[in-house]
């Protein structure tokens, strides 16, 4: 037992030793997208490489593997959480082990390069700038998933990092449901008279947009005294530690959705971690359960939270109070209205909640064509383009409102984009049960009061980290695995009172 209570120990250093080196590399990541001057781009892409090959040399190490065996061959002397740590680890450790450090200094490489070209890509407005490093990105994913030694498709070789739980062949039917239900509702509502969004189209200050989103960060529960917010091209959030997780959003001073809900959105993926347990830092049990699950944080607090009726009657008239040129004479049922209106739109991030969904499998279709090698990235910007007009019905009129609007390629997520719809569908079963385990939830958000809701995710969800995977963890909450009739059930609710349908 003293034995095996010495070598968890020694594992859990490790585990933490590894955990720093990652938040060192998120420190130097963030910086570049925040602050970092265009000129720091060569070095900060061979910093970034060289703690990524030393994060590597940590979570690989012969000796580490050796901890991971004793300690699993051990079990029996460990407590449940001991054990699913080293569990988890383990196949962690496992997959970890299969790329050369060669292979992982290319990839940081290669990641750090095309983000940086991504930006001159944007700045140009000009696909054909991002191309050349793009292909090198796919490439190295594709070579990623060869060495990872998929049995299915590739893209479960990718998939896996994010949600261990789905397949390609899961996600081809759950994004059946998606079409063969969502693409029908919304067609129900094209055919009603289109609400009235008119007084979100108007000169909205920076600051005051900016100050705005501040109080209400505060309002749902994020702590400024272990995050910030800044600004950045494209709205995400990153941690180093429980106690300093921190988001960035971007504005448009001519369209009020885009900065606030940005903001609500990345605050709620921080405020998953924010609620992760300190005396876990570094090990699975204090790491998030899946990037599923942590969609479900951001897309419940953005939609099933941010854009409800009850949820405005609570901040209205404080928000008339810091735009009241700007919202004089809009009621908050008009204004819950607007925030809602469902119809097509070039940008991801900015699209109502049911064409988002078709954002997001215009990706997924394109990312399987590209690993598949039917899809090549020199003709990449015509399918996407093609896609645009088959789905939504849009003609994408320039590279920065198409393929151009996301950052997440130029990371090499590939693999990433399922995990949004998998996040609001997770999220609308999590909002229910919590109305059925809260007495009067939505009273108390209409008295702007949710403390309750986030305690309730924390009890549930956040506590847990990784000591449950994504369908353990629904099951646990909800009593079932991830059923998308939650989801369909809460937009029918709510769209048909919206539209009168």
């Amino acid at each position: 037992m003293i034995q095996t209570d010495k070598l968890y120990d020694e594992y859990t250093a490790n585990m933490r030793k590894y955990m720093d080196v990652e938040a060192s590399i998120a420190i130097l990541s963030w910086d570049k997208e925040v602050h970092m001057p265009p000129d720091g781009n060569a070095f900060r892409t061979q910093q970034i490489a060289t703690l990524s090959g030393i994060a590597h040399e940590i979570a690989t190490s012969e000796r580490f593997g050796e901890v991971l065996e004793q300690l699993d061959s051990d079990r029996a002397a460990l407590n449940e959480e001991a054990r699913k740590n080293i569990q988890l680890s383990r196949k962690d450790y496992e997959r970890t082990a299969k790329f050369s450090h060669d292979f992982v200094m290319r990839r940081a490489v290669a990641c750090s390069n095309a983000y940086h070209t991504w930006l001159k890509a944007r700045e140009a407005n000009d696909f054909s700038v991002f191309k050349e490093a793009l292909e090198e990105v796919v490439k190295i994913k594709r070579e990623e998933a060869e060495i990872v030694d998929y049995t299915g498709h590739a893209y479960d070789a990718l998939l896996d990092e994010y949600e261990a739980d789905f397949t390609a062949e899961m996600l081809d039917t759950l994004f059946a449901d998606v079409k063969a239900k969502l693409v029908d509702f919304v067609r129900e509502i094209r055919a009603k008279q289109q609400v009235d969004d008119s007084f979100l189209v108007q000169h909205f200050p920076k600051q005051a947009q900016w100050d705005y989103s501040i109080d209400i960060l505060k309002k749902i529960g994020y702590n400024f005294k272990a995050g910030r917010q800044d600004w950045s091209p494209h709205p995400f959030t990153t941690t180093f530690s429980p106690q300093d997780v921190r988001v960035t959003t971007r504005v448009s001073e001519d369209n009020f959705t885009s900065l606030l809900w940005s903001s609500i959105h990345e605050g709620g993926h921080a405020l998953y971690e924010q609620g992760l347990r300190h005396q876990a830092y570094g090990l699975p049990s204090g790491r998030y359960a899946s990037l599923g699950i942590h969609e479900s944080q951001s897309r419940l607090w953005e939609n099933n939270v941010g854009r409800s009726l009850p949820f405005w009657k609570a901040q209205y008239t404080e928000l008339q109070q810091h735009f009241p040129k700007q919202l004089a004479g809009v009621s908050v049922e008009q204004f819950y209205k607007g925030i809602n209106k469902v119809e097509s739109s070039f940008i991801r991030t900015e699209s109502d909640e049911l064409h988002y969904h078709f954002h997001v499998l215009i990706r997924y279709e394109l990312e399987k064509a590209l690993l598949e090698g039917n899809l090549q990235v020199a003709d990449l910007e015509a399918a996407w383009n093609d896609k645009y007009k088959a789905y939504l019905d849009l003609e994408v009129q320039h590279p920065n409102q198409g393929i151009l609007q996301d950052v997440h390629w130029s990371y090499g997520s590939i693999g990433y984009f399922p995990t949004y719809s998998l996040g609001s569908f997770y999220a609308a079963q999590f909002y229910h049960q919590a109305t059925k385990d809260i007495a009067a939830l939505e009273t108390q958000i209409t008295k702007g009061d949710s403390s309750k809701l986030l305690t309730w995710l924390q009890e549930n969800i956040h506590q847990y980290g990784r000591l449950y995977s994504a369908t353990e963890l629904c099951e646990r909450t909800t009593g079932e695995a991830l059923n998308f009739d939650y989801f369909y059930q809460y937009a029918v609710q709510k769209y048909s009172d919206i539209y009168g349908l």
